[in-house]
């Protein structure tokens, strides 16, 4: 409930306007049947005409302002819920961007784009419908009970009987009806996973003719979306026809027991009329607090879920007052580093890593698959923390670091490459926001993009396609390093960045990297032995492990695992 307080502060005003023209609106609707009793009961009785129609002026006055009453309410419950659920987006969303890697590891995404959409929607339709039906059909079952048992108290005993049998199955209905929500909103989770799996590999679903089997895996997980949701309506479609049922054999008892009861003179025929009435609005009050309950039920299981993201607490940590010293700019140091991924009953994928880079280097990290190299490079802009030892950036502790400042600092390719819809020219600017047209076309010359971008007739101004599906895998990687120099970073990370690169291509990018790289920190990942041949310091990993150090030369005369590298790669024995 805590994470809703700032909704109720700011909407509550407005809220608490919108429910008081709905009771306005309740009022006059329970004032109606009283107004029509007396017109046939005096009016109509007495034959007197005046006092039909004045009363009945009355009744068309009382009709006119619950009109009014319901039109405000409608537009201020309009204005409410719909600008609730926006803010409510944008917070969710706001503390998905906050999240570290370690957080958003906990959900699946296909989960996360759920609880921003369909479980926002059914929490808004949930406030929306409190300002409209929620607040009113309990007012209009109240109301109705008393002015009911006002008209005659002996007919009440009816409703005594009716009200709790209802009241258990409205019980009932919450009761049961919760679990089956959840697993409905768990199927759509699949649905959306499934979908956008397809989506982020349809071309090699094209590639290997695998339609019928995805075809097989969307349907199961749509049908199995189907039976859960059909099993959760059927559930709660018993219900609605109980209430429905259990109310008209206690109208059908009202108008048995009113008409002895007239027949016998201990009645008039206008309170028979009226408390008809009462009992009608009575039923269609319950029958509205069922659907409040079903619909509070799919409503409590969205809430559930937003609130499980609004819960997470970021367990990246930093000292406010903490400022990087600027004597040492570009130093990297790792000291006793492991780490291990949550979820992964601490099995390390990094074990006592210790080796620094110096201010103006240029490091490669090679090694095999599955080596540690992205999740060593991980750890200096703080994607996640290290699980023992310390990583210092310019002699600071990145733990004491704002990571928003940490990252400002420097530029990272990562491996697998991502554009933006939009243009060339801004997907580069997302390195630097205000790069002027000169700064962007230097580090596309840099990152060799200038000749195939002249070719296109747009040039730099060229849409790309969600996700970069108009470029090739190369062309994406130019732009992505083109992105990351125009940043002109103190430290610049190119993890394994040009794997879909020509040789000739790669060479170019590496000498004016030699030129663009003085004075500032290059820390180079690749599969390529010749990629990192020529850096001041290449760092050999293998199985998480640090077992070399050093230049080239030196590697092949004392490291077993880059020997095989090297022998596996260019094929030569080792001198």
């Amino acid at each position: 409930m805590r994470f809703y307080t700032k909704y109720i502060k700011k909407y509550g005003v407005v809220f608490c306007i919108s429910l008081f023209f709905l009771t306005v609106e309740a009022l006059c609707d329970l004032m109606l049947p009283t107004i029509m009793s007396r017109i046939v009961d005096v009016g109509v009785a007495n034959r007197d005409l005046d006092y039909v129609l004045s009363t009945g002026g009355l009744m068309l006055g009382v009709t006119a302002l619950g009109a009014i009453a319901a039109s405000m309410r409608n537009i201020l419950s309009t204005y409410v819920s719909q600008n609730f659920g926006a803010q409510l987006r944008a917070d969710l969303f706001a503390k998905v961007q906050s999240l570290s890697f370690e957080n958003i590891d906990r959900f699946d995404r296909a989960s996360l784009v759920t609880r921003l959409t369909n479980d926002v929607g059914q929490v808004q339709v949930f406030v929306n419908g409190m300002m409209r039906i929620f607040v009113k059909a309990p007012l209009m079952c109240i109301g109705g009970l008393f002015m009911a048992t006002q008209l005659n108290p002996r007919l009440a005993i009816v409703l005594a009987v009716v009200v709790p049998i209802v009241g258990l199955f409205i019980f009932l209905n919450m009761k049961i009806g919760f679990p089956f929500f959840q697993k409905v909103q768990q199927s759509l989770d699949k649905v959306n996973a499934v979908m956008r799996e397809y989506l982020s590999g349809v071309r090699v679903v094209k590639a290997f003719n695998r339609f019928d089997f995805e075809v097989g895996k969307f349907s199961k997980a749509n049908e199995e979306l189907q039976t859960r949701s059909v099993s959760a309506t059927r559930v709660m479609s018993i219900f609605s026809p109980a209430i429905m049922l259990t109310v008209n054999l206690g109208i059908v008892a009202v108008l048995w027991l009113g008409g002895m009861m007239a027949e016998a003179g201990d009645l008039q025929v206008g309170h028979i009329i009226a408390f008809t009435n009462y009992m009608t609005q009575i039923l269609f009050s319950l029958m509205l607090i069922s659907m409040v309950f079903n619909m509070f039920v799919r409503a409590k299981a969205s809430a559930g879920r937003i609130t499980e993201v609004l819960a997470q607490e970021n367990r990246m940590t930093w000292e406010e007052q903490a400022t990087q010293s600027d004597c040492v700019k570009g130093r990297i140091d790792f000291e006793q580093v492991s780490f291990a991924y949550a979820g992964t009953q601490g099995e390390p994928v990094l074990n006592n890593i210790t080796f620094s880079c110096l201010p103006g280097e240029t490091v490669g990290i090679i090694g095999s698959t599955g080596s540690g190299k992205s999740s060593l490079v991980g750890l200096i802009p703080r994607f996640y923390d290290a699980t023992e030892g310390t990583i210092r950036v310019n002699g600071e502790d990145v733990r004491k670091i704002d990571p928003k400042l940490l990252r400002e600092k420097m530029a990272i390719v990562p491996q697998k490459t991502t554009l933006f819809s939009g243009t060339v020219m801004e997907n580069i600017r997302w390195g630097k926001e205000d790069a002027s047209y000169e700064e962007v076309e230097q580090a596309v010359k840099m990152a060799q993009a200038h000749d195939f971008l002249e070719r296109t007739p747009d040039g730099y101004e060229a849409r790309v396609g969600q996700g970069g599906i108009n470029f090739s895998g190369g062309q994406k990687q130019r732009l992505s390093i083109a992105r990351a120099l125009v940043r002109k970073p103190e430290i610049l990370i190119l993890d394994d960045s040009t794997s879909a690169v020509d040789v000739a291509t790669e060479a170019k990018i590496k000498e004016a990297l030699r030129e663009y790289a003085r004075g500032l920190t290059c820390i180079l990942i690749a599969q390529r032995i010749t990629s990192v041949m020529d850096a001041d310091k290449i760092v050999v990993l293998d199985h998480g492990e640090l077992v070399g150090i050093g230049t080239h030369e030196s590697l092949l005369a004392s490291c077993r695992v880059y020997q095989e590298i090297f022998q596996s790669q260019l094929g030569r024995e080792v001198q």
